[in-house]
């Protein structure tokens, strides 16, 4: 039977420290709560702006360059909270100081003045910035991109039967990871719902409206019977006004391929026949989301046979500055035709990239169809 090892402090000697005073109170300092990390670091910091400027006014300045004092402001500034960064500052400043007396003004140099002040100013920004969400270190931007993937992922269509295709294409403003149109879905057994949004604006602007708003439409989605209304209401008391809302709700039926369309205030959905080899527009219709209280839709419904395809998209497909509506719609249909001699899957991307050219807006698209 193994023995435990020794302690490395006996328990003695263990008593007997804890009953100093000053042990007992630099322990508590060092570990007191949530800021002891933030604590830590400033005194490292801190400690080390301080070494920074002696070694550097006593022993060369070629090797412990004043310079480094940079680091140390941004460093404070990525990782510690303002009322720690400025005691770190006030710390950067007695360094300089020092340096400054020791071997004179001129020894500094305006240029490396100017660069610590500016950095300064950026790091007090930095640090009033996590301050006002509540976060220290780099976790803020840690939450942005969780946000970001976990938009990505629910803005996915379900898994398809091999008998059925499904292709989205998101593409922000401006390259944004954040944009104002997205996606919600879900299946249950044979049905299938899609939603597809678009918030007014474009962009990170529109980016933080539409996170909202995905978390509640998807959970409105498959809850409820009648999904726009259910949305409409939701929209409808919430006070303020930060824009108009359109959206666009698919319910199809993978067994019998039978589909039924809703619209608020959305580009019409157009239907790929594949006997005629036309697109067909959509009648749906509807008032955009959150303007009356009682959203009044006209549904669209059909079936969708062998070849057949459904596509859904957002204005900013056809919408362009000085041209008709109408005139863009026309024109996504013609470039439509490109999806037939590649396929539906290949030239999803292919219609976007050829439409959005030459405006800068976000864009969404949803093809749905039976190989």
């Amino acid at each position: 039977m193994s023995s435990r090892p020794a302690p490395l402090i006996p328990p003695r000697v263990r008593a007997v420290l804890v009953r100093v005073p000053f042990l007992v109170s630099a322990v508590r300092f060092v570990r007191r709560g949530p800021l002891g990390r933030d604590r830590n670091l400033l005194i490292t910091l801190s400690v080390l702006a301080l070494v920074i400027g002696a070694l550097a006014a006593k022993v060369s300045t070629e090797w412990f360059s004043p310079s480094l004092l940079i680091l140390v402001t941004l460093v404070g500034g990525l990782q510690l909270r303002l009322a720690s960064l400025v005691k770190l500052l006030v710390a950067v400043g007695v360094a300089l100081a020092y340096i400054a007396i020791t071997l004179g003004v001129a020894r500094i140099g305006l240029g490396l003045t100017v660069t610590i002040g500016f950095t300064t100013v950026l790091a007090v920004l930095m640090a009033r910035t996590r301050g006002k969400l509540g976060v220290q270190g780099l976790r803020g931007d840690a939450m942005l991109l969780e946000l970001r993937d976990r938009l990505r992922s629910q803005g996915e269509l379900p898994p398809l039967p091999k008998d059925w295709g499904g292709k989205v294409v998101l593409k922000q403003a401006g390259g944004s990871s954040f944009g104002g149109d997205f996606l919600v879905s879900m299946r249950d057994g044979d049905s299938v719902e899609i939603a597809l949004v678009d918030v007014s604006g474009k962009g990170v602007d529109a980016g933080t409206r539409a996170l909202l708003l995905s978390g509640t439409f998807g959970g409105l989605l498959g809850s409820v019977e009648d999904f726009l209304p259910a949305c409409n209401a939701y929209l409808h008391r919430q006070r303020g006004d930060e824009g108009f809302v359109t959206a666009v709700h698919v319910r199809l039926d993978l067994a019998t391929g039978d589909y039924t369309i809703t619209s608020a205030g959305h580009p019409p959905v157009v239907k790929f026949d594949a006997g005629t080899g036309n697109w067909q527009v959509a009648t749906a219709k509807g008032v955009v989301l959150g303007v009356v209280p009682d959203l009044h839709c006209e549904p669209d419904s059909g079936t969708l046979r062998k070849g057949d395809a459904l596509l859904l998209y957002t204005d900013g497909l056809i919408e362009q500055p000085g041209r008709d509506i109408d005139a863009g719609l026309d024109r996504l249909l013609g470039e439509a035709e490109r999806l037939l001699p590649s396929g539906f899957r290949d030239g999803a991307r292919a219609l976007v990239n050829s439409m959005s050219s030459g405006h800068n807006d976000d864009c969404a698209l949803v093809l749905i169809w039976r190989p």
